[in-house]
């Protein structure tokens, strides 16, 4: 599927691109912050599940007006509600219990590889040479980041078992994008992502129980309310409709692009609200993936 034709501004997708990962990086904070107030399994379950409330009285009407294409559409609508909620929902989550920051940051740059690869291989998409530039100008600056600049970092580097959860999680995202993309929809927009809210909190429900009952039960209080209704509202709904639009415009490779400014900005983030320095390699990796992504977007 090609990326619908642009009608308001040849810039207003490129400006998307720079917004939707503000969003997207708060996920950082919830990360961070959130994980250690509510278990990671119940904070992505209930997370869509509030993400579904909030949107399903707006578009109840639609979603039963075409309930013969939900039946037509369960298994795409499932599939996506379990990768893009579900696996990128609790992974990272649960990586987070037992890997680095540092970790995470990198493992997740593959996911625009994979999206890139995919693309190709099952949808024939055309990517130019400025796209794969830009790609491994991004990767650098991302890795110089996450190393603060000191190659030792990346090769003493220690991997465990929650890299693998971030490694899923990166290839859930991909998965999600493409298909999101390529698999058309009766639905608008805004009810397929309702659809797609649902399906995800019901995929995470069982595991959501087993945590509950065996693992770590959830604390019901107002740090719990503060984290569900931002995690909702934030890298979910705004985040989330942001991403699907910005696909329509320029495709899921170059959207992809998109999980390196979150890098950036998750960087950002870490200074202003968790007090982490400012420092000479923010400047350079951000730079280096601000170029990144203007090459991306050149033609050949």
């Amino acid at each position: 599927m090609k990326p619908s034709s642009i009608t308001k501004s040849n810039y207003f997708p490129y400006l998307l691109l720079f917004i939707q990962p503000i969003f997207m990086a708060t996920n950082t904070i919830v990360a961070r912050g959130g994980v250690e107030s509510v278990p990671p399994i119940s904070l992505a379950f209930w997370r869509w599940f509030t993400v579904f409330i909030i949107l399903f009285p707006f578009f109840f009407d639609e979603i039963l007006k075409n309930r013969k294409e939900l039946n037509k559409e369960f298994f795409k609508l499932f599939f996506l509600g379990s990768m893009g909620c579900g696996i990128c929902g609790a992974f990272p989550n649960l990586a987070g219990m037992t890997t680095t920051m540092a970790n995470i940051g990198i493992i997740y740059t593959s996911s625009p590889v994979i999206i890139i690869f995919l693309s190709i291989l099952f949808f024939n998409e055309k990517i130019n040479f400025f796209r794969i530039l830009g790609l491994l100008i991004c990767i650098a600056g991302v890795f110089t980041i996450i190393s603060k600049g000191n190659l030792d970092f990346l090769i003493n580097l220690n991997f465990t078992i929650g890299d693998l959860w971030v490694l899923g999680a990166a290839l859930g995202w991909a998965l999600y994008s493409i298909y999101l993309l390529n698999w058309k929809s009766k639905f608008s927009l805004m009810a397929r992502f309702t659809l797609i809210a649902m399906f995800g909190f019901i995929s995470l429900f069982p595991f959501f129980l087993l945590e509950n009952f065996y693992f770590a039960k959830t604390n019901y209080n107002q740090t719990f309310l503060f984290w569900v209704i931002f995690a909702a509202i934030s890298p979910s709904i705004i985040a989330f409709s942001l991403y699907t639009r910005l696909q329509k415009y320029v495709g899921a490779s170059f959207a992809g692009f998109t999980l390196y400014l979150f890098a950036v900005y998750g960087s950002i983030f870490g200074i202003i609200i968790f007090e982490e320095p400012l420092l000479s390699f923010h400047y350079l990796g951000g730079l280096l993936v601000f170029t990144g992504v203007y090459f991306a977007r050149k033609k050949a």
